[in-house]
């Protein structure tokens, strides 16, 4: 990768601090994705009816998607809102549990999380999601038998697809990922899933597995496979980019991408290719990436460690 030195001083930006409380800080424009007006609707419901338990967890878990699909913060706050009456409960019902559980999970509050799906389990031990969530949480503090532990409950807890992709994620990275990849691309070709976010989950980590064996027609196959599902997932998207990086196709990337970079993630990759192409954009976009992560580390929020990392060492 290019590596394109420019002086940080000269963009470093401040974060802006409102003087009340009341000031309007942004102009969300209204989205014309039929999933934020329905949303906008159960909220609205919602407020007139805050203690009802079955809809404010079916709204909640709408927020929750939508956080995941988008790397939005503002959903997760959202999601937080809705379950407000049973959030500090003790004993919260098993649904607000589990969300709330995903929502620490998405703050890097691993060992809370933890906490709460096996409290979860204790009562209801066929709760798939919930094992689903323990292991990607343990593959991602590097606990790889432990995570593969936890897929296994997923055998006769749910479809073919979603447990040999939890297990493929897993194994690919302890020293079998041509195993892995095979016999989750054959699980794939056989009971493909009726639900498109689960097909692209297993899309990615084929790609992944495919990249990280070399194998580039295979990877940018599935890679685009994914994204021709036409389900908008920043990590999926993110994931892509970085492969273009690697493989010094910034047009590509700019292609990819297009103009939406609200995602700090997004914006992080635009930003790379911009140094690759040495382009006039690149000051701008670093001075962007400096301000939300400066605002980031003034609301304590951990996400985007990661990203930030990145960005200080190659921007």
């Amino acid at each position: 990768m290019l590596l394109f030195i420019w002086n940080a001083e000269t963009v470093q930006a401040t974060p802006y601090l409102p003087d009340s409380d009341f000031t309007v800080l942004e102009h969300v424009p209204q989205s014309e994705d039929p999933r934020v007006r329905q949303l906008r609707t159960a909220r609205l419901e919602l407020s007139q009816d805050p203690g009802n338990l079955d809809l404010a967890v079916h709204l909640a878990r709408q927020l929750v998607e939508l956080g995941r699909a988008e790397a939005d913060p503002r959903y997760d706050g959202y999601a937080q809102a809705a379950l407000q009456p049973w959030w500090s409960h003790s004993s919260p019902p098993t649904e607000v549990l589990f969300i709330r559980a995903l929502l620490r999970q998405r703050s890097h509050h691993f060992n809370e999380a933890l906490e709460d799906l096996t409290r979860i389990l204790h009562n209801q031990p066929k709760h798939a999601q919930t094992w689903l969530t323990r292991a990607v949480i343990h593959q991602v503090r590097g606990h790889y038998d432990e995570a593969r532990r936890n897929c296994l409950p997923l055998l006769r807890l749910a479809n073919a697809l979603i447990s040999t992709t939890c297990i493929a994620n897993v194994t690919s990275l302890n020293g079998q990922a041509s195993d892995s990849y095979d016999g989750l691309l054959k699980v794939l070709s056989q009971s493909p899933s009726s639900d498109p976010q689960e097909n692209l989950w297993t899309l990615a980590v084929l790609a992944d597995i495919a990249a990280r064996r070399g194998d580039t027609l295979v990877a940018e196959k599935h890679f685009q496979q994914g994204v021709s599902l036409g389900v908008r997932d920043i990590n999926l998207l993110g994931a892509y980019s970085d492969w273009l990086l690697d493989q010094n196709r910034p047009t590509d990337v700019q292609a990819l991408l297009g103009d939406d970079l609200r995602s700090d993630g997004l914006l992080l990759r635009a930003a790379l290719a911009y140094q690759q192409l040495n382009s006039p954009k690149l000051p701008q976009a670093i001075a962007n990436l400096s301000a939300r992560f400066a605002d980031s580390r003034l609301r304590g929020d951990a996400r985007h460690l990661r990203e930030e990392a990145r960005f200080t060492l190659h921007l």
